[in-house]
């Protein structure tokens, strides 16, 4: 997975030198912002194959970076935060961020997540069959197209919350815990923030409205999706 080419977007010089001297240790291509401004300037004008971004950054902060780059591009989005609360992931995965990594982080650790990012979003759509349907009452979820829909109306979710719908659905009924999904799901193979998991979750249910009891905690455990296909 070497050679891809990376927009690294950091304000802090010293942390911006090291993440781009270790990305390019591992093979990776590395052109560097230290603000929103010139993220969106040297966006637009050459291809990349990940963003790396700040949320904290001077002229245009992180957040409005990933929003106008969601407007035009689904290229993988992988945020660097100093903040951890449900409040930022949320926001974050629901502007259309991959995923996040709370400062201060390993650049072993960033470099994991990265490719784990990449090889999801190279598989992405991949694994469906063009046939693969999935209906609960008033619930249908059509693999291939990636939609769902609730009497008749189309259900807007995030690609890795379509993606934790179609593993439990794929998988009902079997207890999964948070590290598994991480490793299933999100590509993980090492330990991970587990708080993925739950916010994932979270936003699913949410999208789920009425059908939200579909998907079931198993205290101490994990997750697990109870329903019987009834097309």
């Amino acid at each position: 997975m070497a050679g891809e080419r990376i927009l690294l977007v950091e304000d802090e010089d010293r942390i911006r030198q090291m993440v781009r001297e270790y990305l390019e240790s591992e093979g990776f291509s590395v052109t560097e912002a230290a603000d929103g401004a010139e993220a969106l300037d040297k966006f637009k004008d050459s291809e990349f194959d990940m963003l790396i971004l700040d949320v904290m950054l001077p002229a245009v902060d992180g957040w409005s970076v990933c929003r106008e780059v969601r407007r035009e591009s689904s290229i993988p989005i992988l945020m660097l935060t100093a903040r951890g609360e449900e409040y930022d992931r949320l926001f974050g995965f629901e502007l259309g961020v991959d995923d996040y990594i709370v400062k201060p982080f390993s650049p072993k650790e960033l470099v994991a997540r990265m490719k784990a990012v990449l090889r999801r979003s190279s598989n992405s759509g991949g694994n469906a069959s063009s046939a693969e349907m999935f209906k609960y009452k008033e619930l249908l979820v059509n693999m291939s197209s990636r939609k769902v829909t609730i009497d008749g109306r189309n259900i807007d979710m995030t690609p890795r919350e379509f993606d934790l719908m179609s593993f439990f659905i794929k998988n009902r009924d079997r207890v999964f815990t948070r590290e598994q999904l991480l490793n299933k799901v999100w590509g993980y193979e090492f330990g991970g923030d587990y708080r993925t998991v739950d916010t994932h979750v979270k936003m699913l249910r949410e999208s789920l409205g009425e059908y939200r009891g579909l998907l079931v905690t198993v205290w101490g455990v994990g997750y697990k999706f109870e329903a019987e296909d009834t097309k």
